[in-house]
C-alpha cells in the first residue's frame, strides 16, 4: 500500500510539471479578419500517429471553444513541428568539506547526480495566413514527456499543452 501511494505522489508530480510556452506574432495583423483553419496536407509533426491525432483533436477542440471553424477554404493554416530531447539529472547531491583557519581557508565539493534523466518534447505551432501575412503566429512549448505513459496520461498531457497553448489567443495587440 505504501509503493502504491509513493507511485501515485510520483505521477502526481510528473504529471503536474510545468509547460512552458513562449509566443510571438506580428504587431501588425489584424487577428480579428482570421475566422477559419485548416492543417498543412504535409504537415510533419514529428509525433506518433496516434499522438498527432490527439493533439489535432485538442486543438480542433480549443480552436471551436474559441469561434474558429475547420474549412476547406481557410483563412489560414496551422504546421506543428516537435522535438524530444534527453536532459541531464534533475537532483544533484552535494557532500562538501571545508576547513579554515586566520586568513586562509579551503574546500572541496562533489556533486554526485540522482535520479534518471528526464525527457522534454518541445512543440511548435505556427498560424500561417498564405494568402497573404506569411508567419503571423507562432508558439514553442516545452514540457516534460513520459514516452511510457498510458494513452489517457498522454491525452490527458497534450489537451493541457493545446490549452496553455492557446489560452492568450488571438493576442491583444
Amino acid at each position: 500500500m505504501k509503493s502504491l501511494k509513493i507511485v501515485l505522489l510520483a505521477f502526481l508530480i510528473v504529471g503536474c510539471a510545468p509547460i512552458r510556452v513562449n509566443y510571438d506574432f506580428d504587431k501588425t495583423t489584424d487577428f480579428s479578419k482570421y475566422k477559419s483553419y485548416q492543417y498543412y496536407g504535409d504537415m510533419k509533426t514529428g509525433l506518433s500517429a496516434l499522438d498527432t491525432k490527439r493533439l489535432l483533436d485538442a486543438i480542433d477542440a480549443k480552436m471551436s471553444a474559441l469561434g474558429f471553424k475547420v474549412s476547406d477554404n481557410p483563412d489560414f493554416l496551422i504546421d506543428i513541428r516537435s522535438a524530444e530531447f534527453q536532459g541531464g539529472p534533475r537532483n544533484t547531491v552535494g557532500v562538501g568539506l571545508g576547513g579554515g583557519g586566520r586568513n586562509v581557508g579551503g574546500g572541496v565539493s562533489i556533486g554526485i547526480p540522482v535520479g534518471q534523466s528526464n525527457v522534454s518534447r518541445q512543440i511548435t505551432i505556427d498560424f500561417v495566413d498564405e494568402k497573404g501575412k506569411g508567419l503571423f503566429w507562432q508558439a514553442v512549448s516545452e514540457s516534460s514527456f513520459n514516452p511510457s505513459a498510458s494513452p489517457e496520461n498522454r491525452d490527458e498531457r497534450l489537451k493541457a499543452i493545446v490549452e496553455k497553448v492557446l489560452v492568450n489567443y488571438p493576442p491583444k495587440n
